[in-house]
């Protein structure tokens, strides 16, 4: 494919900071969605632990494809009602792994309520505990529940590595508070999406450039604006290009200066120049 991003003169290299790769849907074609990515740039990808299951999934998918992903171990707010006094022994456990590089995905939804608020402060507040511990950095969502977000994580940031808050969807008021909290900000697809995701276009230019990151969620939030539509409505890494050119176009940079820095800041996020970590 010589006439591809791969090889031509609009090459960039990205890192895909959360897609869910140990998910049902990519179980037949992993090596070809991984294939579609590097050619458009998206050299690194993190596969999202969300639950026992699949934090295990994500490290064992990082040992089929070394090199090429890397992974985070966690459990989802919606998984919180399945917390136990076991978890912290398994994350802690996939933490010594080199492939692993962050804590989460974890945090509180009130939108969903799949899980009682309480049961999701319970997990929360054993996770920070976990990224304290070891080290790593949190991977963290919230939805609908800032209000008890904000204090719950201000208790541990003294003591946290870093934390991104990760597939950012809120308003002005969120981000200023995230922004003041050091956290990093992660943008997906929905700034594409012209019902739920325009004010995100107003909003970018003013997070600091060595403050965002970018990450697809894949196979959730398609971009909306992809043209031709894609048949099927799975999202995957390699439409990251397409979420970093509408994140460039909104900041008014170009998309090789917008992906030098998404990607310098992903390095510095997860430790990848550390000789801890794996080297990519």
């Amino acid at each position: 494919m010589n006439d591809s991003p791969r090889n031509g003169e609009d090459r960039v290299s990205l890192i895909d900071i959360g897609a869910n790769l140990a998910h049902d849907s990519f179980n037949d074609d992993h090596e070809a969605v991984l294939e579609r990515a590097a050619d458009v740039g998206v050299d690194t990808i993190v596969v999202t632990g969300s639950c026992r299951r699949s934090s295990h999934d994500a490290l064992a998918l990082c040992r089929r494809f070394p090199g090429r992903l890397l992974a985070t171990a966690g459990v989802h707010p919606h998984h919180a009602k399945d917390w136990t006094g076991d978890d912290p022994e398994w994350m802690t456990d996939l933490a010594r792994h080199s492939e692993v590089v962050a804590m989460g995905e974890c945090g509180l939804d009130f939108f969903r309520n799949f899980s009682s608020h309480e049961d999701q402060e319970t997990a929360f507040r054993s996770q920070l505990e976990i990224g304290v511990e070891t080290g790593l950095p949190m991977f963290l969502h919230q939805r609908d529940a800032h209000a008890r977000f904000k204090p719950i994580l201000a208790e541990y940031l003294p003591r946290l590595s870093r934390a991104v808050a990760h597939c950012f969807t809120g308003g002005r008021e969120e981000l200023e508070d995230y922004l003041d909290m050091g956290l990093y900000i992660g943008v997906t697809g929905w700034i594409c999406d012209e019902r739920r995701g325009l004010h995100l276009r107003e909003l970018v230019p003013t997070i600091p450039e060595d403050r965002l990151l970018l990450e697809t969620d894949a196979p959730y939030l398609l971009p909306r604006n992809l043209e031709p539509r894609p048949a099927g409505r799975r999202n995957e890494p390699m439409y990251l290009r397409h979420v970093a050119e509408t994140v460039a176009a909104c900041a008014g940079k170009s998309l090789q200066q917008l992906a030098r820095e998404t990607t310098a800041n992903a390095r510095q996020f997860f430790g990848l120049n550390s000789t801890s970590r794996i080297n990519i």
